[in-house]
């Protein structure tokens, strides 16, 4: 068996491409001015990886908006191989729902018979025309938050709201750069400085979070935005997996006093807890031989911290006295 070497770091960190750019080749919206993609119900199909954390929130944002009924969903096997992300049965994964193909590769040529990039996850499937509308998740939960809103059950939910979103976009660039692409560029590094240098932002940005919510309930003040999720979708890894697999670990963050408060207050929220699948985060992020030669996946560590009631609430009484 081939081993998948380092394909799944590749589709986050292409050595070719700066790391603060991503290369998003569809690049679609939906509105209801978009003269082919109007919103209009189980018409548009998402397909994600419940292991890949850019993957994870666009399902985080469907489930929260209500749009279950509304986009439909196909999540790929949690080994990454030499070919791509492929379908199964395996437990909790998909077979392919429209075509009968074995993996998202045949997906991204169907819509684009001369595309040469790379077959990555989430992206968005238009049912109606037969390609993809766009395969890149900051803007999948841009869609999700507003483009749907006649059909949500939770419409009035927004999750980018004008008044914070300059501040939510700073916040958005410092975790993506410092954490959510941090921890990749600390446990793929090739030479010790680069470890070091990734590894100390990591640690530095987590420190600023810890104090930041020491004083805020989420983020930005009592109001749950994007930057919370982005956020989520990392620190609900680490322990798991970045601590050990990826050598970021000075600490865990069941350490940190609030942030791991934050952390269980999102995770415990229904519609979120449901999304959170470790078996695939823990097969997909430790499958990577290059990080880990033997393949052999942790029975560890025991998370079940992560159920003990939060406290976040008492910030909002604190801040009332």
């Amino acid at each position: 068996m081939k081993s998948n070497n380092n394909i799944f770091s590749n589709n986050i960190i292409n050595k070719k491409v700066p790391l603060t750019k991503r290369v998003v080749s569809f690049s679609n919206t939906i509105s209801k001015d978009d003269p082919v993609f109007k919103p209009e119900l189980n018409r548009y199909h998402l397909f994600i990886s419940l292991g890949c954390p850019f993957a994870h929130r666009t399902l985080i944002v469907r489930n929260l908006k209500g749009l279950q009924n509304v986009i439909g969903i196909t999540i790929v096997d949690w080994q990454l191989g030499n070919d791509g992300w492929k379908f199964s049965q395996r437990d909790g994964c998909s077979s392919d729902p429209f075509f009968g193909y074995g993996g998202i590769k045949e997906y991204y040529l169907k819509a684009n018979s001369q595309y040469s990039g790379r077959y990555t996850v989430p992206f968005l499937w238009d049912k109606k025309t037969n390609t993809i509308v766009n395969n890149d998740s900051a803007s999948i939960i841009r869609i999700f938050n507003s483009s749907f809103n006649d059909f949500a059950k939770n419409r009035d939910l927004n999750l980018y709201p004008d008044k914070n979103s300059k501040e939510i976009d700073q916040l958005n660039d410092y975790i993506f750069q410092n954490i959510n692409i941090g921890v990749y560029k600390a446990g793929y590094a090739i030479t010790q400085d680069e470890y070091e240098e990734s590894y100390n932002k990591v640690f530095t940005t987590l420190d600023k979070l810890e104090e930041r919510l020491s004083k805020s309930r989420f983020l930005i003040g009592s109001t749950f935005t994007e930057s919370d999720i982005r956020l989520f979708t990392t620190l609900i890894r680490f322990d798991a997996v970045y601590h050990g697999n990826f050598k970021c670990n000075r600490n865990q963050i069941r350490e940190f006093p609030n942030l791991s408060n934050y952390l269980r207050e999102i995770y415990q929220m229904e519609q979120i807890k449901s999304t959170v699948n470790f078996k695939h985060i823990k097969g997909l992020l430790y499958s990577n031989r290059s990080v880990n030669p033997n393949g052999i996946i942790p029975n560890g560590p025991n998370l079940s911290y992560l159920d003990i009631p939060h406290t976040r609430n008492q910030l909002l009484l604190k801040a009332a006295l």
